[in-house]
């Protein structure tokens, strides 16, 4: 009988540590696990986004992928700048810089945008949260190849061949 008892407390003594250990993760799955954790709210994640990240990877010549998306709807937490950027700059880890952070006076209005280098690549990780709705979205993108597409649709100077006299 006494065996009996002992089995479920050491089953439930085991699983504390697992479910929080659990919570604790970092890089994109860590941010969108505490965010969900502190707010109480629940994040959609895009289905298959893998086959995204891979067409998108063929269909930029290589210039995006490794693409990660969660949304949270229904959004109604007050959100405190500092502690979301905390949150954030903590469960993402080393290596990644803050480059942007903006929040509107009264806080419903809030980006944040991370970057690190991925070795001949960039790495972008964006949190926006804008009214009811949050968006967290991690890419990486190869910088030059990024510029070269920009630059196709830089109409700020003028023609190739103004200037030049014939």
């Amino acid at each position: 009988m006494r065996g009996l008892l002992l089995f479920p407390l050491c089953a439930a003594a085991l699983a504390v540590p697992i479910v929080v250990l659990a919570g604790s993760g970092s890089g994109f799955n860590g941010v969108v696990d505490s965010i969900e954790s502190r707010y109480h709210v629940h994040a959609t994640r895009i289905p298959f986004l893998s086959v995204v990240s891979l067409v998108a990877h063929q269909a930029t010549g290589g210039g995006v992928n490794g693409i990660h998306i969660a949304e949270f709807d229904h959004f109604s937490a007050p959100v405190d700048g500092d502690e979301l950027n905390a949150l954030v700059a903590q469960k993402l880890g080393s290596g990644w810089a803050r480059m942007i952070r903006e929040t509107s006076k009264k806080g419903r209005e809030q980006s944040l945008v991370f970057a690190r280098p991925e070795g001949n690549r960039m790495g972008l990780f964006v949190v926006d949260l804008d009214g009811s709705e949050m968006d967290v979205v991690q890419v990486s993108v190869d910088p030059d190849h990024l510029n070269e597409t920009i630059g196709k649709y830089d109409h700020s100077g003028s023609s190739p061949s103004a200037g030049h006299e014939e």
